[in-house]
């Protein structure tokens, strides 16, 4: 005997999963349409809900965005900065840790789309561009730096400027981002993001460790 099919609305049956499920939605939208062009009923509407149910949660598109980058990209930058906090081994291993496993929560993933989202309408959006620097940028930035003074402070690392060298080895990421995930104009397809990642991170290390054998 076929079991009774529910008719419940999904947003009355799961009502429990209602803010995961639409920062799934949104973050599937805002990278799909971009942040100007996507509507809020238009999440409502792949979340499976109301629009008035949406407003429950988000008081507004802005707000919505917010919080998928915070439950998305912000909660792991904070789970990466307690593992730099308590890393015991060296610098270089660390930096390594760090660098791949943002790239495989990240970069490699559909998240890489609000990047380039990012990147393409920040000037239209002030605030938004604002808020992404102080809690994406800015934080991410700074947990790379924390990694590199470590290791100058331990003698890993040769003496450098962390803020200038910071910039140096995230730029090529956000490019691999940019070719992974086509967003450039250009056939890039032979790239593969894992060689890649590794040989950029030993090149990188290469210049920033000192000479084997090397007086500390």
């Amino acid at each position: 005997m076929s079991a009774p099919i529910e008719t419940k609305p999904r947003w009355e049956r799961r009502k429990d999963a209602r803010p995961q499920e639409l920062l799934a939605a949104a973050l599937e939208q805002f990278v799909e349409r971009g942040y100007a062009a996507t509507r809020l009923e238009d999440v409502a509407r792949r979340a499976g809900v109301s629009k008035g149910t949406l407003y429950l949660y988000f008081e507004n598109k802005e707000e919505l965005f917010k919080a998928v980058v915070r439950d998305n990209i912000v909660s792991p930058i904070g789970a990466a900065e307690q593992a730099v906090a308590d890393y015991q081994g060296h610098s270089a291993e660390l930096l390594r840790l760090i660098m791949m496993t943002w790239w495989e929560q990240i970069g490699a993933t559909r998240l890489a789309g609000i990047t380039k989202l990012m990147m393409a309408e920040a000037n239209n959006f002030p605030d938004l561009a604002q808020f992404y620097n102080d809690e994406v940028v800015a934080r991410g930035n700074g947990l790379i730096a924390k990694v590199l003074s470590r290791g100058i402070e331990r003698g890993e690392f040769l003496p450098h400027d962390p803020l200038s060298i910071t910039p140096i080895l995230v730029a090529p990421v956000i490019m691999l981002m940019m070719w992974s995930h086509g967003f450039l104009p250009c056939d890039m397809t032979h790239i593969e993001p894992e060689p890649y990642m590794r040989d950029f991170i030993a090149l990188a290390l290469r210049g920033l460790q000192p000479p084997a054998g090397a007086a500390p």
